[in-house]
């Protein structure tokens, strides 16, 4: 049986707002945020657009990590995006 991936991912808003998420695919839930059946906070915000992602190995992770980033301040946020780049 092969590893189940999961992703923690950050998408810029049109308003320049950062969302946090995870998923376990991640093409399919930008198209899901872009779409309008996304997250709340994502629906009037569209479009958006992916800035940051890590892949790890299981939810559980996903959603430590995920807790990990919504604790970070905006400048630690973008510094975060900036270093992936």
């Amino acid at each position: 049986m092969p590893a189940a991936h999961w992703f923690v991912y950050m998408v810029r808003c049109s308003d320049g707002t950062l969302y946090t998420g995870i998923t376990a695919d991640l093409a399919a839930r930008i198209n899901k945020h872009n779409s309008g059946q996304g997250a709340k906070y994502t629906r009037s915000r569209r479009p958006v657009c992916l800035v940051w992602s890590e892949e790890v190995v299981s939810r559980s992770l996903a959603g430590r990590r995920e807790a990990e980033i919504k604790k970070l301040s905006r400048l630690e946020k973008e510094k975060l995006i900036t270093v992936s780049v």
